[in-house]
């Protein structure tokens, strides 16, 4: 009974039908500010009529699952023609018909809803929403260390690496072997230059 086409229709239409919800009232039968798991949830279906009811859920997915019918002598016959459910109790106190779900879980969210049958009319009730609160959870944030700040600095101040040093070396070494002996000549030309003036003027 819990993919029922034919039940399916039968809500929508009495969901649609106008005058019907005035026959029913569906409430917490305690204050209740926030559901939680675990919790023992009194729901019941207040009627002008005494002539049996039955409880249905209507899941987030739209499917219905029948609960239980509640006679007008107070019998309950439970899914599967069962007289008791491990999940559910169900009772009746005159015209108020009483469905307990004894420990809520997420199976057990979606709108409950009391249904009559009087004089070949079904009757329903407005939905009841029983959902969980939405649990959100949140990352940690790990604070991380500011990274340092690189410092430019000059070049100039650093004392140079061995390995950036052999090549400076070796330019100013070759400089010195190629500009020795340039002064060398320059210097020789120079006194030949002056011998040879000295030697013109005699």
């Amino acid at each position: 009974m819990d993919r029922s086409p034919a039940l399916l229709l039968l809500l929508t239409l009495g969901l649609c039908c106008p005058g019907i919800h005035g026959q029913m009232k569906v409430r917490f039968r305690n204050t209740i500010t926030q559901l939680r798991v675990g919790q023992r949830l009194e729901l019941e279906c207040e009627t002008d009529r005494d002539s049996g009811a039955f409880w249905i859920r209507q899941d987030k997915s739209g499917t219905l699952h029948f609960i239980v019918f509640i006679s007008s002598i107070s019998r309950a016959t439970f899914q599967g023609n069962e007289r008791t459910s491990t999940r559910f109790e169900a009772s009746k106190d005159n015209k108020i018909y009483r469905l307990v779900v004894k420990s809520l879980t997420a199976q057990d969210e979606g709108k409950y809803f009391c249904t009559m049958n009087i004089n070949q009319m079904l009757f329903f009730s407005p939905g009841q929403p029983v959902f969980l609160p939405v649990t959100t959870t949140v990352t940690p944030t790990t604070s991380r260390p500011t990274p340092k700040r690189s410092i430019t600095e000059d070049p100039s101040l650093n004392t140079p690496d061995p390995e950036r040093r052999t090549p400076d070396v070796l330019n100013s070494f070759c400089s010195i072997l190629i500009w020795a002996p340039l002064s060398g000549a320059c210097l020789l030309l120079l006194i030949a230059l002056v011998i040879t003036i000295v030697l013109c003027q005699r």
